[in-house]
């Protein structure tokens, strides 16, 4: 997956995860599952950029 695709996928991401963080519990489900998500398009990313 290209740089420019992941980077989009992370803004996505992001968004969804502030937006369910403003109607659930920061240690919710959702937000967490939606954290990890970030968390590994943030990974996969920077191991492209090597």
């Amino acid at each position: 997956m290209s740089n420019y695709v992941l980077l989009e996928k992370i803004e996505k991401c992001r968004e969804e995860m502030i937006s369910l963080s403003n109607s659930h519990a920061l240690t919710s489900e959702a937000v967490i599952s939606s954290s990890m998500k970030l968390d590994q398009l943030i990974n996969e990313y920077l191991h492209n950029s090597k």
